[in-house]
């Protein structure tokens, strides 16, 4: 059964760790982070952005696996399928899929427009008992195709839109979605101190969370960060595994071009990147 965010980042707050979104690509991808998640007895948010859901041919494609494999794998720890950075639209098609939580990245309009339509997405989520992830400050990087520097979020847009009821929300504070270049500058915890001050208890989120080094996430989560976000980093492990097998010539070996022989080291990697990130997030143990 699906959960919201809701409890999870309550209990996250209190508890002092972040709760890991990790992204799913593709069955493997969920099966790794499911069977993860269930070994370390850790909560997981299943992030999916558009793309992915694309990728998947749809949303109710994407709900309905997860439903049947936590089923299926006996999956006991609490687990959320997440929206990531979505449209308008999108958050109404996985609303009616029936997803536990979404993410609305108004970042790109107006703040009055932002406002607007969280405002609509928050009682429509209060009603069918989901969760609503805010943003404010576009995150740098590049995300389905949506390009940002990495701003800094205004702390009054910040409680402007805490203050419709999302549940959590996600403030840039110099963070970006990739690889992160050799020249970035570091997290702004200051800018981070200033948005907390502003929207007292409401969970922080990090996005971005590849190749942050752990000091700051560690600094981040004692600041209020409950979730952080992991995507490009496990693609890596899984390409890096898949390239090995090949360049070994294991799938010219036997039945080694079976994709389920193929596709195995690269699982596997996804597993140990999810296995390091509950640990250095501090949610091991906390389902």
């Amino acid at each position: 059964m699906l959960v919201s965010v809701k409890e999870m980042m309550q209990k996250a707050r209190e508890g002092k760790y972040a709760v890991p979104q990790i992204n799913i690509n593709n069955l493997e991808w969920t099966k790794s982070v499911l069977a993860t998640a269930q070994e370390l007895q850790s909560p997981v948010i299943l992030g999916v952005s558009e793309g992915a859901g694309k990728y998947m041919t749809g949303f109710k494609t994407v709900a309905a696996m997860v439903k049947a494999m936590i089923e299926e794998m006996n999956i006991t720890v609490p687990v959320a399928l997440h929206l990531d950075h979505g449209t308008y639209e999108g958050c109404k098609k996985c609303i009616e899929a029936g997803f536990s939580s979404i993410m609305f990245d108004g970042s790109k309009y107006p703040i009055e427009e932002n406002v607007e339509k969280t405002r609509e997405l928050v009682n429509i989520c209060a009603e069918k008992g989901l969760s609503l992830e805010a943003e404010v400050g576009s995150i740098g990087g590049e995300e389905d195709g949506v390009v940002g520097m990495g701003e800094f979020a205004d702390p009054e847009e910040c409680k402007k839109i805490a203050d419709l009821g999302v549940d959590i929300l996600a403030a840039g504070i110099g963070n970006i979605h990739g690889k992160y270049p050799e020249n970035w500058p570091g997290l702004n915890f200051d800018v981070l101190a200033n948005v907390k001050a502003k929207v007292g208890d409401m969970p922080l989120v990090l996005h971005g969370g590849t190749g942050i080094p752990a000091d700051m996430i560690q600094k981040a989560i004692s600041l209020g960060v409950c979730k952080i976000n992991v995507n490009t980093e496990c693609q890596l492990s899984f390409a890096a595994a898949t390239r090995k097998y090949i360049e070994e010539g294991k799938d010219l070996q036997g039945k080694g071009y079976d994709p389920r022989k193929l596709l195995a080291p690269g699982a596997e990697a996804i597993k140990e990147t999810v296995k390091e990130k509950m640990e250095l997030f501090g949610s091991v143990g906390k389902a």
